[in-house]
């Protein structure tokens, strides 16, 4: 029997002992989108000294991307923290993502298709994180009451694993940090897509939305 572990508690424990050792760690933070980021951003500029990486190849189209980046800057720039949170944006390389999903076009929204893609951005952003000097690395993702924070914590895991790198679990949505997020998207007038990010959800969502007009 597996026994179901509390992401929200293994991050206290891992904030408590930083605390404790009286450092300031780097993370190396991947963001799927400003309104995410934006309460973790608040949480976790507490403890650590912060670069937000925007690496989100599954975007759809190019347009709603570039918006989406600037999105993230103006957070950043706007956002009151504790210490400084860098940027960087990663490679926009539209043809790994699809060459990663070929053949899983078709499964629902929350599948495995969308397991690969949270595995394809962890895997470049902990390679950056490495190779850049970063003590951890971790993502905004689990904050969103939609994803697996279950499966992404999982992967996270395997991948820190095998590069030897530390990965900071979370369930950003608890303690009421997707409602934080809403709030927090209000104060700074964030743009609040209504789908995931690629063009298999926007598609998924246009239809539910034709249904629902049609009903």
């Amino acid at each position: 029997m597996n026994v179901k572990i509390n992401y929200q508690k293994e991050l206290e424990k891992t904030l408590k002992e930083i605390e404790k050792q009286g450092t300031i760690p780097k993370l190396f933070l991947h963001s799927c989108c400003a309104p995410c980021s934006s309460y973790v951003l608040e949480y976790l500029s507490q403890f650590f000294q912060i670069t937000v990486f925007y690496y989100n190849p599954n975007i759809y189209p190019a347009e709603e991307y570039n918006y989406r980046v600037k999105e993230q800057q103006k957070l950043i720039s706007e956002l009151k923290t504790k210490y400084p949170v860098n940027f960087i944006e990663g490679v926009y390389d539209t043809d790994n993502f699809y060459a990663m999903a070929k053949g899983m076009e078709n499964i629902p929204e929350g599948g495995e298709r969308c397991f690969k893609c949270y595995e394809m951005r962890l895997r470049e952003t902990a390679d950056y994180a490495l190779k850049n000097g970063f003590d951890y690395f971790t993502t905004t993702l689990t904050i969103s009451p939609y994803k697996n924070a279950e499966k992404m914590n999982e992967i996270g895991k395997k991948i820190a694993e095998e590069k030897g790198i530390k990965y900071l679990y979370s369930d950003f949505k608890k303690k009421n940090g997707y409602r934080r997020s809403i709030e927090l998207s209000e104060i700074y007038g964030l743009y609040r897509q209504d789908y995931c990010g690629c063009v298999f959800s926007k598609t998924e969502t246009e239809k539910r939305r034709g249904e629902k007009n049609e009903a």
